[in-house]
């Protein structure tokens, strides 16, 4: 029976979880620093165990580590390594839905020596979309084809009937990650030419994207594209984009509020303790009223971005939380408190790959493959489902032997991919592919 160690209870963490138990041969120890998060979890099942766990005790994580055959890691990215060095140590398979740092690459060659699989990147994005992306890709190279250019874009958004406030965005995720890759540098290649974007400035470069059955949306660089370009056996192609989906409007208020500095995680002795205006004030240098840092962003007093800052009440006079000293972290908490999901309401992935593709005969064809799900009302979000299933099915896999690839490893090839799409599928996770003459 595989004894496999969850290490996380947050946000997505429950789908992974229950799937798990689900499986008549799992054991399942559910670890947390929040000890009640693991508990409401396992929910008494009698193959499951919820365990109080910070992982700042190395000895506690080792000896978990090292008494379980699989440990899925749903942790912070920064601690992914050292679990990873404790897998390989003890020769656990590892499990996470994380991008692979350079310090995580460094550990392939140790991790085959070990005979240690460690298999990353299995959510959604990345996840989902570099497994339908890659069954694209690779069925045109079986037609003796190349792609010429790969533009893909993800988005978690609230489902449209959901999206009801002026953000045009609720939190299915940590809000810190979210406001995170809103600082993050990007670089794509259109056209032939590369451009690169600095992070201050993400926001500013944004297009609109249509998406059949839902309408229009936002979408801006996410991230380095160009290490796709190898990664996904590409070379040579003219266009090669990676980007976010938001709802319409949110790419210029987003942009000035960067400029602005809300996103800065500087830890600033000076607002601790301090009211939410006078945050406001110090990073425009001016006075704390709406009125001085429209005048600060050169906008109108009425404009949108005012209005949803003063919507979130980062003009109040309310004291900022105690503990929190970065404006990134006072804005998260802020932004979680006005824009949660309410109980029954959904959220919504949208996950949308065009491509186009040239053949020696001298054709030229476009396909598309694209996923629009949503979460379940009083049940799990989409983010949820999406970020956690995939992993949850490459866990069983590598438990019962299906999947034997030792070293450090993402879903790019059809050993790995296929039996988790197809899987998804019957869970009814299923990307809709499509194909045209050009």
């Amino acid at each position: 029976m595989p004894k496999v160690l969850v290490l996380g209870a947050g946000l997505v963490s429950r789908p992974l979880v229950r799937y798990l138990l689900d499986k008549p041969d799992f054991k399942v120890t559910c670890a947390s620093r929040t000890v009640s998060k693991a508990v409401k979890l396992v929910d008494g099942h009698p193959d499951g165990e919820a365990i109080s766990l910070n992982t700042a005790d190395q000895a506690q994580l080792e000896d978990l580590i090292k008494t379980h055959d699989v440990a899925v890691s749903l942790l912070p990215a920064t601690e992914h390594v050292l679990v990873a060095k404790m897998c390989i140590a003890h020769r656990t398979t590892m499990v996470t839905t994380s991008y692979v740092s350079s310090e995580m690459k460094a550990l392939d060659a140790e991790a085959k020596a070990a005979g240690v699989t460690i298999l990353n990147e299995l959510g959604v994005d990345p996840g989902i979309d570099h497994m339908s992306a890659m069954r694209i890709i690779h069925g045109v190279e079986k037609k003796g084809g190349k792609v010429t250019s790969f533009k893909s874009y993800c988005g978690g958004l609230p489902a449209p009937e959901a999206n009801d406030n002026p953000l045009g965005y609720k939190f299915s995720w940590s809000p810190r990650a979210v406001l995170v890759a809103a600082t993050n540098s990007a670089r794509y290649r259109k056209n032939g030419e590369e451009v690169q974007v600095d992070g201050k400035n993400l926001f500013g470069d944004s297009h609109v994207l249509d998406v059949e059955g839902l309408g229009q949306f936002e979408a801006y660089p996410n991230r380095d594209s160009m290490g796709y370009v190898d990664l996904y056996g590409l070379e040579g192609i003219d266009t090669m984009f990676r980007g976010t989906l938001r709802n319409l409007g949110h790419c210029d208020v987003w942009l000035k509020w960067s400029h602005l500095g809300l996103f800065d995680q500087t830890e600033r002795a000076d607002l601790a303790g301090g009211t939410f205006a006078g945050m406001m004030g110090k990073l425009a240098g001016t006075d704390a009223t709406p009125d001085a840092v429209a005048a600060h962003l050169r906008v109108a007093a009425d404009a949108p971005i005012i209005e949803k800052l003063v919507w979130l009440d980062l003009f109040s006079d309310q004291t900022v939380p105690d503990g929190l000293t970065a404006p990134i972290d006072i804005v998260g908490d802020k932004m979680l408190e006005k824009c949660p999901y309410g109980e029954a309401e959904r959220d919504m992935i949208v996950l949308a790959h065009q491509f186009e593709a040239a053949y020696p005969d001298g054709k030229k064809e476009g396909l598309s493959s694209t996923l629009i799900d949503f979460g379940i009302p009083n049940g799990d979000s989409s983010m949820a489902r999406t970020v956690s299933l995939p992993a949850a099915i490459a866990t069983r896999l590598v438990a019962d032997g299906t999947i034997k690839k030792p070293g450090v490893h993402i879903p790019v090839e059809p050993d790995l991919y296929d039996p988790i799409l197809n899987e998804l599928e019957t869970l009814d996770i299923a990307c809709k592919e499509k194909s045209w003459e050009i």
